[in-house]
């Protein structure tokens, strides 16, 4: 046991969930104390399906989506538009994004940004992949959704000079998304109208 009563795995618990985000050492605190109380109900279901996840989720090899399936079920799906591409920066815009609707072409998540801050280049995210899709021939619209930061910007721009020769016609949706607003935490109906306002860049 250490200063706190906590023993080591308990604490280990803690720090782990403390890693997470919108989650301190407070809340993780709180958060391990509700998980062991519902012992049976809670935390065993719970750490049943982390393992699961860990061992079936996995990226899919054409967009990046994560599915158990790959290719995942949004890129087999016969219903979707195959011409129409969609970019994101992360799964997590990916899924705002399906949670309206609004969208029924396919995605490509990029895995994050370009910074030379942080010495993320091109060849650091998902970058050449799309623009071997874009220039197999099935491609028609590529919809930069990138978020309105200013590496999001950074990145649509560095994908736009790299689609300009190309015949693809490339997109971005319309700035309802507010400057410094990203994705996953924008309402539904401010995404869809986004995507629906979309325009050529």
């Amino acid at each position: 046991m250490n200063s706190r009563g906590t023993g080591s795995e308990i604490e280990r618990l803690i720090q782990l969930l403390g890693k997470l985000p919108g989650l301190g050492p407070r809340s993780a605190r709180r958060a391990v104390l509700h998980l062991l109380k519902r012992r049976d109900s809670l935390m065993e279901p719970l750490a049943r399906a982390l393992s699961e996840t860990a061992r079936t989720v996995h990226a899919c090899s054409i967009c990046g989506n994560l599915d158990t399936a790959d290719p995942c079920t949004i890129c087999t799906d016969p219903k979707r538009d195959t011409g129409l591409i969609c970019v994101v920066e992360e799964v997590a815009d990916l899924w705002a994004l399906e949670r309206t609707g609004a969208f029924s072409g396919r995605y490509h998540v990029l895995g994050g940004t370009l910074s030379a801050l942080d010495g993320v280049g091109p060849e650091d995210l998902n970058i050449p992949k799309l623009i071997e899709r874009a220039r197999n021939g099935s491609a028609t619209e590529i919809v930069l959704a990138t978020n309105a930061t200013v590496e999001g910007q950074t990145t649509a721009h560095y994908i736009m000079d790299h689609l300009a020769s190309d015949t693809v016609k490339v997109s971005g949706i319309a700035h309802g998304v507010p400057v410094g607003g990203e994705l996953d935490y924008l309402d539904d109906g401010t995404i869809a109208a986004a995507l629906k306002a979309r325009r050529p860049i």
